[in-house]
């Protein structure tokens, strides 16, 4: 009999950040972004820069997270994230701030330069403001 709900944990190496029962989960993979629901073959995979999406009946909730991995069950997903944030948790002032700084350096780099770097910076950036703001137009 498949399962008709999802147990998703969410840790980072400083705290265990999420732990509910959920009906879906979206996350950030490496090639693209991933749909989660009750009785999904088992899969092991990284994660990139990005929001995870979760959903308990038609209320959704969201996360910044950045690297790591994610073990998908047919009854569980368990996240091990580098970086993870809830909507309510962001800085915004703090993102904006990075957001501008990291700009700036992209149009006027320095001599030791690192894009890898600053391209990384930014997508956090971009991303913990687009899940604060998603938060913020929540009813």
């Amino acid at each position: 009999m498949l399962p008709d709900k999802l147990a998703l944990e969410v840790v980072t190496p400083e705290r265990r950040l999420l732990a509910e029962t959920v009906d879906e989960v979206v996350l950030p993979g490496r090639t693209g972004y991933l749909g989660v629901l009750p009785g999904h073959a088992p899969l092991l995979t990284s994660l990139a820069i990005g929001e995870l999406e979760y959903r308990k009946g038609t209320d959704k909730k969201y996360l910044a997270v950045a690297w790591g991995f994610a073990e998908i069950l047919p009854s569980r997903v368990i996240v091990l994230a580098e970086i993870a944030e809830k909507a309510e948790e962001i800085d915004v002032e703090r993102a904006q701030q990075k957001k501008a700084s990291v700009e700036a350096e992209l149009k006027a780099p320095g001599d030791f330069f690192d894009f890898d770097r600053a391209q990384a910076s930014l997508r956090k950036a971009l991303i913990r403001l687009q899940v604060a703001d998603k938060r913020a137009r929540q009813p």
